[in-house]
């Protein structure tokens, strides 16, 4: 049976984040103050109303400042008793006046300190939650939790089996929209449920060895076209984000966006063998009396009780199963392997435009295939590397928690580029008798089929015409479950003159980095390789090329990232080529160039692995 499953996450914030500096209102700052934690128990019981008048049972993920405070504990207690509520422990909303005494800080995100404060604060905040109920939690969660901060709370407090661990592509593109104020940079995960690995929280697990122990959920679930394109803080199932969007009717203060939002979500079961799932996680700071953005508390209240209300009726309907976190961890594991991936063919639905992109994420990568740019891939993440990336004070990256990419055409141009030089983009050019189109020219629509444990896409085939010729081409995409490869193949289904011949140049432009900033080049080592034979090319920015004629493959090892990306081809005597890019465009592409004639294909394989 197919399945839907929603987790609802309340959190008794008893200093909301943002409400002190909007309640207090010119007062001077007091996190104890009685009208600020008076105000967001009332929050926290309103959301928790609605869940239950509308049939749905929560997670309350309790803040350390809420441990303090006897109602909150007594609440969470009878809800758990009446409604079977998950009682459960948040890593968010630490800052109360107990923290500030002890830990001498305004910090508040718990995988940006030091790893000594971090063991100390989860021990805290471990040790009070206990005190209050008599357990230790079963689920935890923060915006982001770091894999030592992960393997920390597993080994320490093995109850543990689910926690909230990423907030997807909440990176540059959301510190632009804070005015460059969010020093929290998480790009690169998943977009929906996962097993991370020890080694990295955003790279699942590949098998038992590599399991950190718990199942992980995003912080939000997100609009997968809207959020990538722009800032994600907009775009999500948590009716504030759409209203803070400004994607609503202002008379009639109605949302079908947030309910399309919803639909889409539930239709990934035919991605994912007949399962989807979403998540609804809203702190009490967005439902305060003072309102929020442009909008009124009236609003704020409204928007949420509709949003929930919606669930309510699917789950009436039969349509959805709510689940509290733990429930979920033990269905997740029972329901999928380490090596299946999560897959979404996600469409347009606010801006009304044909735009459709499709996301694949499995222990080995995280790509999206963009068909507006011909089924270009536009983000491609090595997560075969599996690489470990201590996050805090004391480390390396204090803010930067993000997976580096191989390919963003966000922070590093994509095809459209503004002058000189390339953006990263896995792509293909046809050219014939001096002209050339490149694929991302080409825009297409994609249809998902699954055979076997490869998951296919397959394209509309798209017009490609040059002045004496017009080429009809077919691209489909396959992903073999397991096999850390993309394959994509190019199929001639007619040419105005089926005795021509056209050169077809399969490509990847690529570089490593987590922002828009350009990272030191210099390390990375490019090769081709024929038999026995291997010459190679040691990145120095001179521009330099190197081809070889019936390649077996071409090769890049990126060592500041622990990875090697390579392209093999099954064309007919196909030239495999390297190029080291320059200062101004600081790239690297491999590719192969072949000869395509009419009804032929050929096949390219883009593989990520390890490199030591």
């Amino acid at each position: 049976m197919d399945k839907f499953i929603v987790n609802i996450i309340h959190r008794p914030e008893m200093v909301p984040e943002y409400a002190e500096k909007v309640t207090g209102h010119g007062k001077e700052e007091d996190l104890g103050r009685k009208a600020l934690l008076t105000e967001s128990l009332d929050i926290f019981k309103f959301q928790q109303e609605t869940a239950h008048k509308n049939g749905l049972k929560t997670t309350i993920q309790m803040t350390y400042a809420s441990l303090f405070n006897d109602e909150a504990v007594a609440l969470a207690k009878a809800d758990h008793e009446k409604y079977g509520d998950e009682i459960a422990l948040s890593l968010l909303g630490l800052p109360c006046t107990e923290f500030r005494e002890k830990y001498k800080t305004k910090d508040f995100c718990i995988w940006m300190f030091s790893m000594e404060d971090k063991k100390s604060i989860v021990d805290d905040v471990f040790g009070k939650f206990h005190e209050k109920f008599g357990f230790y939690p079963e689920s935890t969660g923060s915006y982001y939790m770091d894999a030592d901060l992960t393997n920390y709370i597993k080994a320490t407090y093995p109850t543990v089996k689910c926690a909230v661990a990423t907030c997807w592509e909440e990176g540059p593109k959301a510190y632009h929209t804070c005015n460059n104020s969010w020093y929290t940079f998480m790009d690169g995960g998943p977009w929906a449920p996962w097993i991370p690995s020890k080694q990295n929280t955003h790279a699942p697990a590949a098998n038992e060895a590599e399991d950190s122990g718990i199942v992980a959920i995003p912080h939000l679930s997100r609009d997968l076209l809207a959020c990538y394109d722009g800032n994600g803080s907009n775009f999500g199932t948590h009716p504030q984000n759409v209203l803070r969007g400004m994607i609503y009717d202002t008379k009639t203060w109605e949302y079908p966006y947030l309910y399309n939002l919803i639909d889409q979500y539930r239709s990934l079961e035919k991605y994912n063998n007949g399962y989807a799932y979403n998540m609804m996680f809203v702190g009490p700071g967005w439902l305060n009396k003072m309102g929020r953005w442009e909008q009124p508390y009236e609003l704020l209240k409204k928007s949420y009780e509709d949003g929930m209300k919606y669930y309510g009726d699917l789950k009436k309907e039969g349509k959805l199963t709510d689940m509290t976190m733990a429930e979920f961890a033990d269905y997740y594991r029972q329901k999928k392997t380490y090596t299946e991936p999560e897959c979404a063919l996600w469409r347009d639905i606010l801006y009304g435009s044909d735009k459709q992109l499709f996301w694949y994420c499995d222990p080995f990568m995280r790509a999206c295939v963009n068909m507006d740019q011909g089924g270009a891939i536009v983000d491609l993440r090595p997560y075969a590397a599996k690489l470990e990336w201590p996050v805090g004070i004391g480390t390396k990256h204090v803010t930067d928690a993000s997976y580096p990419f191989l390919i963003q055409e966000k922070y590093r141009a994509g095809y459209f580029t503004h002058y000189a030089g390339e953006g990263t983009v896995r792509s293909a050019k046809l050219k014939h008798n001096g002209e050339e189109v490149d694929l991302c020219l080409c825009r297409t629509k994609a249809h998902f089929s699954q055979e076997g444990n490869t998951r296919i896409l397959t394209l509309d085939p798209v017009d490609i015409e040059f002045y004496d010729l017009t080429v009809k081409l077919q691209t489909i995409v396959s992903f073999e479950e397991g096999s850390s490869a993309i394959k994509i193949e190019r199929k001639i289904l007619e040419m105005s003159d089926p005795n021509a011949e056209v050169e077809l140049n399969e490509y990847i432009v690529a570089c490593y980095g987590t922002t828009e900033y350009s990272e030191d080049m210099l390390g990375i080592t490019l090769s081709t390789k024929k038999g026995d034979e291997v010459e190679t090319l040691d990145y120095e920015y001179k521009c330099r090329e190197m081809e070889k004629a019936d390649a077996d493959e071409v090769r890049a090892v990126i060592p500041q990232i622990e990875t090697a990306v390579s392209m093999s081809t099954n064309a007919e005597g196909a030239v495999g080529y390297v190029k080291e890019g320059y200062a101004f465009s600081p790239m690297f592409t491999l590719g192969y160039n072949s000869k395509i004639k009419d009804k032929e294909v050929v096949a390219t394989w883009l593989k990520l692995e390890k490199a030591n």
